[in-house]
């Protein structure tokens, strides 16, 4: 199946600030220069936020992980549970389609689906409240025949009750997911057989049935209000537990205690070594340099006539940062190199995701670009090894 992005696109796209702090502290599970494994989450974040991934979402989250578009597109267009096109405001229907669920009535509701949202998949109910698909095996293939709405599995459905179900849905009401022929679970259709004794827990419906029931939460997307937020590594003043502030990474697995033998062998190896340069100080908190009275630095109106420099060459410049540099007036590695840090204060105030300029360390390697010199980062770009 060809997967393009909608002909119609909304103009912008940015998460509410409660999804933005989610998204920023996600961020932080993976290594430094390892951010972009952030995407999928990301991607998931925006789609549960807007209802689909548009073209901006993808910009948007390809600048804060510093990941060229078109990797964050083939991503998105990759995985079908991106939905690149608007869905349904209430709901998006996905029917499964796989052996269990078609001998067992799904074309049916498929037939249903024709009737009352869209002749089409993919395309939205005349009131916008709908929208549908076909999938394949959603693995609840002992309640056949089903469909996936929201976040929950409605099961043993019919072509009767399924029209019954879209219609409360559209009348605002949030029908119980799971069996809908009185099942608990996935017993026998014909009753149990064995642990007829069984007590199900004094509850009405099975374990997620009953949770999704008991908050509401089968239609629901995420909006960021949800507590408590998932980042439970990161600390209320910005710090990763087990680590100190300037490293955004999960505390390492303690390693295996080594044979006295290997040790004894190791430590001789390291008497003998030259000894190794003292560690460059860690790099300031992004929390710090909010605290610091800002100052805007000077600007240009336009680049010198030799042209603008390459900022990209600045490990965590990408080429929207590049943009938004330009558009604040910076175009040349000798300005980023003299930015104060009430300079810096300023300029991380108008970047979307704060911290990254002490974070990657970008006025010393502008101090060397601008000298004439090379960085490790500003080679790789030079062999184009950099995407």
């Amino acid at each position: 199946m060809l997967r393009r992005l909608h002909s119609e696109q909304p103009e912008s796209f940015a998460f509410t600030p409660a999804n933005q702090a989610w998204a920023e502290a996600q961020i932080t599970k993976y290594p430094e220069g390892r951010q972009a494994s952030a995407v999928i989450p990301l991607l998931w974040r925006a789609q549960e936020q807007e209802g689909w991934v548009t073209k901006p979402a993808i910009e948007s989250i390809a600048e804060m992980l510093d990941m060229a578009y078109i990797r964050v597109l083939e991503v998105a267009s990759f995985y079908f549970m991106f939905q690149l096109q608007p869905v349904g405001s209430v709901a998006h229907i996905q029917i499964c389609g796989t052996l269990s669920c078609m001998i067992c009535g799904a074309e049916d509701l498929m037939e249903v689906c024709k009737e009352k949202i869209a002749p089409t998949p993919h395309t939205l109910s005349a009131d916008g409240k709908f929208s549908w698909e076909e999938v394949e095996c959603l693995g609840a293939c002992a309640n056949a025949p089903m469909a996936q709405i929201g976040k929950d599995y409605y099961e043993d459905m019919t072509a009767e009750g399924f029209a019954q179900l879209l219609d409360d849905l559209a009348a605002g009401k949030v029908p119980a997911p799971g069996p809908m022929n009185g099942r608990f679970a996935s017993e026998p259709l014909s009753g149990l057989t064995s642990l007829k004794e069984y007590d199900s827990g004094h509850t009405k419906y099975n374990a997620s049935a009953q949770l999704a029931t008991d908050i509401g939460d089968t239609v629901k997307r995420i909006d960021g209000t949800e507590v408590p937020l998932t980042t439970p590594w990161v600390g209320a003043d910005g710090t990763v537990a087990g680590r100190s502030p300037g490293k955004a990474q999960p505390p390492k697995a303690p390693e295996t205690p080594k044979p006295a033998a290997k040790q004894a062998e190791e430590a001789k190896k390291a008497s003998k070594a030259p000894a190794k340069k003292a560690a460059k100080p860690a790099a300031k908190p992004a929390a710090a340099v909010a605290e610091v009275e800002e100052k805007a630095p000077e600007t240009l109106g336009a680049a010198r006539d030799g042209g603008a420099d390459d900022l990209k060459k600045i490990k965590g410049v990408g080429p929207k940062l590049e943009e938004t540099l330009n558009a604040l007036g910076f175009y040349h590695y000798d300005q980023i190199a003299k930015w104060t840090e009430a300079e810096i204060a300023w300029v991380d105030n108008r970047l979307k995701f704060k911290g990254r300029i002490e974070r990657d360390g970008w006025i010393d390697q502008a101090r060397t670009l601008a000298e004439g010199g090379e960085t490790a980062f500003s080679k790789k770009v030079d062999k184009g090894n950099v995407y």
